[in-house]
């Protein structure tokens, strides 16, 4: 197990550079032809992880449900981010895995309400929810990385 947190704190790692490495103006910025930026994709990180381990398995999240409808799937951008949301974001990526990995090593996932994502996988179980919930943020990494070379 301790492979999937390993890989996630990868992901994690990569996204806080990104967030430590380019202004507030750059994380906000939409470039033309995309509908989101850089803030946006690591913020739905966070905001997916939350639903798709902790909501799904019954229990309460790290996070405000507000800033789980924020960065939900189908959200956009609504307007710019503060640096203290941004730093929210920041401490939210460290936060949120290590609670979640003390979570799991502690057996607090017990029940899991199924779930067929949009991209077709059916998550059954917490484990699944882990495995999937990199393969996502790996493809909001690329989008943030691809977006870093256009702000």
């Amino acid at each position: 197990m301790s492979s999937v947190f390993e890989v996630q704190k990868t992901i994690r790692e990569i996204l806080l550079k990104i967030l430590e490495n380019h202004s507030l103006e750059q994380l906000n910025k939409i470039p033309q032809g995309f509908n989101n930026n850089i803030i946006w994709n690591i913020g739905h990180c966070v905001s997916s992880q939350q639903v798709l381990v902790y909501k799904l398995s019954g229990l309460p999240t790290m996070v405000s449900e507000e800033f789980i409808q924020k960065y939900k799937k189908g959200s956009k951008p609504e307007g710019d981010v503060s640096q203290a949301e941004v730093d929210e974001i920041k401490a939210f990526l460290s936060s949120t895995l290590e609670k979640t990995k003390n979570d799991f090593a502690s057996g607090l996932f017990t029940d899991y309400h199924e779930y067929t994502t949009s991209m077709g996988f059916t998550l059954s179980n917490v484990q699944d929810a882990l495995d999937f919930n990199n393969y996502h943020e790996g493809i909001h990494t690329g989008m943030a990385m691809t977006l870093r070379k256009l702000v």
